[in-house]
C-alpha cells in the first residue's frame, strides 16, 4: 500500500501553481499541475510507481505500461522499477509524437509486442486528447489497450471520453483532492 497522503502533500508543495496558463488541450486555466516536479523527484516517482502499480494489481495486471513521451516516460520508469523490486513482470514503452524518421521509424518504442495487453499512463488528464493519441498509436502497433491511469484527473471531460470509447480510466487523485471544484479555486490559495 502506498502513502497517498504523502504524495498528495508533495503535489500540493511542488506541483500545484496558480496564475494564467494554457493547457496542452488549448484550454485556459487559473491553475496548473506541473507533475514533472513530482515524477522527476525520487520520492515522488517511488510513490507514483507504488500507487499506479496498486491500481494495476487491483484491476488485472497488464503486460506493459507506457504513454506519450515525454510526460509519461518517468511515470512508466517508476512503475516498472517498483514492479521489478516486487518481482512483478511488467514491461514499459514510450509513444513518440512523431516517428524519428530513421532506424525502425516506429511510433511505439520498447519491448511491447502485438497482442500485449497494455495500460496508458499519463500525468494529468484534462480532455483526454493526448492519451487518446497515444492509444491510437499503440493500437496501430498491435497492442490491446485496456485503459488509462493518470496521476490527476482535472475532471474536464477526459474520463467521459475514455468511457465513450470503451476504455477503463483510473486516477490517483482528482482536482477535488486539492480543493479545486468545478472550476472554482480554493479560497486559501
Amino acid at each position: 500500500m502506498y502513502d497517498k497522503e504523502r504524495l498528495q502533500s508533495l503535489i500540493l508543495e511542488k506541483s500545484l501553481k496558480f496564475g494564467d496558463f494554457t493547457l496542452a488541450s488549448g484550454k485556459k486555466a487559473a491553475y496548473y499541475l506541473d507533475c514533472r516536479q513530482i515524477t522527476l523527484d525520487s520520492e515522488g516517482a517511488k510513490l507514483i510507481g507504488e500507487g499506479i502499480l496498486e491500481i494495476l494489481q487491483d484491476n488485472g495486471l497488464p503486460q506493459a505500461v507506457g504513454g506519450m513521451s515525454i510526460g509519461a516516460d518517468p511515470i512508466t520508469a517508476a512503475v516498472i522499477t517498483v514492479a521489478a523490486f516486487r518481482d512483478i513482470p511488467l514491461k514499459g514503452f514510450m509513444v513518440r509524437k512523431q516517428s524519428k524518421g530513421h532506424g525502425t521509424n516506429q511510433f511505439v518504442e520498447g519491448p511491447v509486442l502485438p497482442g500485449d495487453r497494455v495500460m496508458i499512463v499519463e500525468d494529468v488528464v484534462t480532455t483526454g486528447g493526448s492519451s487518446l493519441e497515444a492509444i491510437e498509436k499503440v493500437q496501430a502497433a498491435g497492442a490491446a489497450v485496456e485503459g488509462v491511469i493518470a496521476i490527476i484527473d482535472r475532471l474536464e471531460g477526459g474520463s467521459e471520453l475514455f468511457a465513450s470509447k470503451g476504455y477503463q480510466f483510473y486516477s490517483l487523485f482528482t482536482v477535488k483532492d486539492f480543493g479545486i471544484d468545478a472550476g472554482k479555486l480554493p479560497e486559501n490559495r
